[in-house]
């Protein structure tokens, strides 16, 4: 396997150009069995680096999935709470992917965005296809390794060993800092 692309100190965020994309932090997403961390490790991380974003004047990104063809959307279908604050996006997809049909990249060019730092659930999912889709779009993109987690683990290792070290960065959320050019 390919080894992620890292560089030591994480990539240089200039806090203005740079947007926080948190997938499907939804209660009945974030409580299913995951791996290789549980949900509430991604949350934690999520919580964390969207703190960090936020203290930068960086945008964060809240999206989330609502189910077509039903009366009703199943319980824990919003944001877990508190996710959500004054500034922030949300985002309302129905397809796996978090562009198709939400305006979320005439958002993210609204506010001068030019990268998109990804974490959420699932990594070979709605991470994934949204970073595809921002990828076709121009955006440079940054993956938070531990701010993911997929169903299995090998569906999780296959997109950040394989699929995003092409597509853009792989770091930990330790070495994420928007502003530090």
């Amino acid at each position: 396997m390919n080894a992620p692309r890292t560089v030591e100190s994480g990539p240089a965020l200039d806090a203005a150009r740079t947007a926080l994309v948190l997938v499907d932090l939804m209660d009945r997403i974030v409580a299913l069995p995951l791996e290789p961390r549980k949900g509430t490790e991604v949350l934690a991380a999520a919580e964390e680096l969207a703190s960090r974003f936020r203290a930068a004047g960086a945008l964060v990104v809240l999206v989330r999935v609502e189910r077509t063809g039903v009366a009703e959307q199943p319980p824990g279908s919003g944001l877990v709470a508190g996710l959500l604050r004054d500034g922030d996006v949300e985002i309302v997809k129905r397809t796996i992917g978090a562009f198709q049909g939400t305006g979320l990249d005439e958002r993210l060019r609204e506010h001068g965005v030019t990268t998109l730092v990804f974490g959420g659930i699932a990594t070979n999912l709605g991470v994934e296809s949204t970073a595809r889709a921002a990828g076709d779009l121009g955006y440079d993109l940054v993956f938070v390794e531990d701010a993911m987690a997929a169903f299995t683990a090998a569906e999780h290792e296959a997109s950040v060993r394989l699929d995003f070290p092409r597509l853009g960065t792989v770091v930990t959320a330790a070495r994420v800092r928007p502003g530090a050019e």
